[in-house]
């Protein structure tokens, strides 16, 4: 028998550990002109520690413990690459992102949960889409 999966510490981890998340903390260098890409990644930085943060509050009020969320190891192999050249690796990660957010929306849950897990998919399909947008531009060269 399947045990279901507690949505909010899955949240917490899932959002904490992304790629988009390691990059925004790390601070990876970017070329000239990629503002619109570091501005984007800045944007979806801060709804998933917003998220983060809120599911964290919600899981404290229980008397649950909120989990860590380290970032993989190989996330260290990006401080030398351009943020715009690990712009398909974050959209990818989105993907599965938004793949595991619909499995966990699909799972049920309390209202708190399932408003928050619903909010996270929503927000991911959101950032997906301007990424998308940003990636399908061609690249400009550096003056």
């Amino acid at each position: 028998m399947n045990t279901p999966i507690a949505p909010l510490p899955r949240l917490v981890s899932l959002l904490g550990s992304s790629l988009a998340m390691y990059v925004s903390d790390a601070g990876i260098w970017t070329f000239p002109g990629a503002e619109e890409i570091k501005l984007a990644l800045a944007d979806l930085a801060d709804d998933q520690r917003s998220l983060i943060e809120r599911a964290g509050a919600i899981l404290e009020d229980r008397g649950v413990e909120v989990p860590r969320h380290p970032y993989p190891i190989q996330f260290t192999a990006t401080h030398d690459l351009d943020v715009r050249s690990l712009l398909p690796r974050i959209v990818a990660g989105l993907d599965a992102q938004a793949a595991e957010l619909e499995r966990l929306a699909a799972g049920g849950g309390d209202a708190d949960e399932a408003g928050l897990v619903g909010e996270a998919l929503t927000s991911t399909r959101a950032h997906l889409n301007d990424l998308r947008q940003l990636l399908a531009r061609p690249r400009i060269p550096a003056g």
